[in-house]
């Protein structure tokens, strides 16, 4: 990663609603080009709805701010457009797809498929191509194998921005150090990387790494400092109150700890 160079994609002051709630407010970010950047966040600080909102899914288009991508800006862009620019996303919940072949549902992603550039993606991720290549997608499958094999299609596609939701999840120990291997292979190769999750172990994967919370990008900075501040001040409030909802449920408690800057303190 080189900050020499100009970013490849800018958040700026990015606001979204949903259905009785801001989801994000006033986020910004930057990531350059072979960066792995660590999203931290409790449940429910608007860590998906941010990589949702990067994809351009439907009910996540910005009220205010814009994302630019490249220099380009972005923000009115359908989800085709987007991975038409190197933009790919991979879900928190990876999909079975019946009847569709492992070996099939990677190549669809590659922009010159082979059967060599198949088992290296699945190589990448630790399962054998002799036994994986040919087994359908399916809940036959588990979820932990299920995830290895989203993950070896996004290293196929070779994108320039790959957004990971919560990859380790579903995972066992061992696989979450393969998981952070796979990123900085992806990061060598050239490939952004924006690394979502809630376990701050993950953070050792990363060249930087930020700290949402209600909504709202708090802290930006090394790895190691932002992992220390979300352990110091966020999982508190985890313990004490649990995920941040925002519904009636939650009596304004997270509304409260944003307005009165109990994370900024």
């Amino acid at each position: 990663m080189s900050q020499a160079q100009p970013p490849l994609l800018v958040v700026e002051e990015v606001w979204v609603n949903r259905p009785g709630a801001e989801v994000l407010r006033g986020v910004n970010l930057e990531m350059w080009p072979g960066e792995v950047h660590v999203l931290l966040g409790l449940n429910g600080s608007g860590k998906t709805s941010l990589a949702y909102t990067l994809m351009g899914c439907a009910g996540y288009r910005p009220t205010r701010g814009r994302i630019l991508f490249d220099g380009q800006d972005i923000t009115s862009l359908s989800i085709a457009d987007r991975a038409r620019l190197g933009i790919t996303l991979a879900w928190q919940e990876p999909a079975c797809f019946e009847g569709l072949r492992a070996g099939d549902y990677l190549a669809l992603g590659m922009r010159e498929p082979s059967r060599k550039r198949v088992e290296a993606a699945l190589q990448a991720v630790a399962l054998s191509p002799a036994a994986y290549i040919g087994r359908p997608v399916n809940h036959a499958l588990s979820g932990g194998e299920r995830k290895r094999i989203e993950l070896a299609a996004v290293y196929g596609m070779r994108p320039r921005l790959a957004i990971l939701d919560e990859p380790d999840s579903g995972i066992d120990v061992l696989g979450v150090e393969e998981v952070a291997a796979l990123i900085r292979r992806m990061a060598e190769a050239g490939t952004a990387v924006l690394l979502i999750t809630h376990r701050d172990e993950m953070a050792a994967a990363a060249d930087r790494a930020s700290l949402i919370c209600g909504g709202t990008i708090i802290h930006t900075g090394d790895p190691d400092e932002v992992r220390e501040y979300f352990a110091s001040r966020c999982r508190p409030h985890e313990e004490a109150l649990g995920a941040q909802p925002w519904g009636p449920e939650a009596g304004g408690t997270y509304r409260r700890v944003v307005s009165e800057g109990v994370c900024d303190e």
